[in-house]
């Protein structure tokens, strides 16, 4: 397959991209919520715009509502999300629930999907239960309690925890905390009694939190799929989070390097222009490439994703790794190159730097993903 969008997604390209540089930018969204110091991070009016064009069900079938699109769309659309660093619920609500709700019977997803595509409804998933990304560990207990379960237990670093609607949560219903079988996902409503939020602020200015469940009854329709069958289900939600991660990494790459081009054409030492300069020339030139390879593999972990290849998971984590790589150096490189003034909170570039903290910890570093793409290759 081509890597590079046909004709249908460079028209999806070409929409996405002049919205959310109009209505999603840096001004109109990120340092206007943070600047309030918003509970959420995120505004609700956007994500009902976002709604308004498609965006949020497009992972949704026909069928339940939505668009019946695939992460090659969804990889569109978050990759200008990063490009704008705009704060929004997609990748939690649109990419990863809607994956396992995708899952779920159809009554759950009766109750949920609606809300999800009409924007009116944000999810949060809950899965690490540390400060550092290990799916492979579920302590997280659901014991079972009359017709339904009694959760116990905490998860840490729920993006969108507090303003979420519903939480999907990962729990053990059998066998040791390491098991590979014995999980059972959950759609956990709001108001459940029992659950708590401890509300954190993000390097990037978006919100998480540190959740507890003390004792949380649920019915037994609350349960995401089978019983004890939960793990295909948490990592087919867990490949399109990564897939969709790397995505809106490519997109905060982008921007920072964008930025600093720009940067570059305008800004005169010693009577000419810095980009002039065959240094800085040869640095932006390496950064072009580093940033064109790390989206070609993006855009190939998305096609076999959607052609539900084997191969997609392996090319996932490479994606997540190239991603966290090239981010990292694109937001360093235009810190740098825009020198002093990099540091001031006055120049968004700064702004660019923090994002990429934040997501490439998101479902796994860059050393989680090397590693596993090694152990995915039989090393």
């Amino acid at each position: 397959m081509p890597l590079y969008h046909n004709d249908d997604q460079a028209m999806l390209a070409d929409t996405a991209r002049g919205f959310i540089a109009e209505e999603g930018n840096i001004a109109k969204q990120l340092r206007h919520w943070r600047d309030r110091d918003c509970k959420d991070g995120f505004g609700h009016g956007l994500w009902k715009q976002m709604a308004e064009m498609g965006f949020t069900g497009m992972l949704v079938s026909e069928a339940d509502g939505g668009l019946g699109m695939g992460h090659v769309e969804a990889g569109i659309v978050l990759e200008e999300i990063g490009r704008n660093l705009t704060p929004s619920p997609f990748l939690t609500s649109s990419v990863l629930a809607a994956t396992a709700l995708n899952h779920g019977s159809d009554d759950i997803k009766g109750r949920y999907l609606p809300g999800l595509i009409a924007g009116d409804h944000v999810f949060a998933v809950a899965i690490d239960e540390t400060a550092k990304h290990r799916p492979s560990r579920i302590a997280t207990r659901a014991e079972k309690s009359g017709n339904g379960f009694r959760l116990t237990g905490s998860k840490s670093f729920v993006i969108q925890g507090s303003s979420a609607d519903m939480i999907v949560v990962a729990a053990r219903t059998s066998g040791a905390d390491d098991d590979a079988d014995g999980i059972t996902l959950f759609a956990v409503p709001k108001d459940a009694s029992g659950m708590s939020h401890d509300a954190v602020r993000l390097v990037d200015t978006s919100m998480a939190t540190h959740t507890k469940f003390d004792g949380v009854e649920l019915d037994g329709d609350a349960v995401i799929g089978e019983i004890d069958g939960g793990r295909a289900v948490l990592d087919a939600m867990l490949l399109a989070g990564r897939v969709g991660a790397a995505a809106e990494g490519v997109g905060v790459a982008s921007g920072a390097m964008d930025m600093t081009v720009d940067y570059l054409k305008q800004r005169k030492q010693f009577g000419k222009l810095i980009g002039e300069f065959q240094a800085l020339q040869h640095r932006a030139s390496h950064l072009y490439s580093e940033v064109e390879i790390a989206r070609a593999v993006t855009i190939k972990a998305q096609q076999l994703l959607d052609a539900g290849s084997q191969q997609a998971d392996l090319m996932a984590s490479v994606a997540k790794a190239k991603v966290a790589k090239t981010a990292r150096l694109a937001v360093q490189e235009g810190v740098q190159m825009h020198g002093g003034i990099g540091m001031t909170d006055e120049y968004d570039i700064g702004l660019y730097m923090k994002r990429d903290r934040a997501l490439a910890e998101f479902l796994g570093d860059a050393y989680f993903h090397a590693n596993r793409v090694a152990e995915l290759s039989g090393y």
